[in-house]
């Protein structure tokens, strides 16, 4: 089962929009779904910088 998803409002920089509805398109996915990936890449980056080493 594919987890839940929950709307949500943001506001960006119309030069942001464009540039990831550009990726987005370039990736064969949507907006959303395109933002949602770089969302969890950053996280996931963050965490394994936070590990002790």
């Amino acid at each position: 089962m594919r987890p839940l998803k929950q709307k949500v409002s943001i506001t960006l920089d119309e030069n942001v929009i464009n540039e990831i509805k550009d990726l987005a398109e370039n990736s064969e996915r949507s907006f959303s779904q395109y933002i949602n990936m770089v969302l969890k890449i950053h996280l996931k980056k963050k965490q394994e910088k936070e590990l002790p080493q």
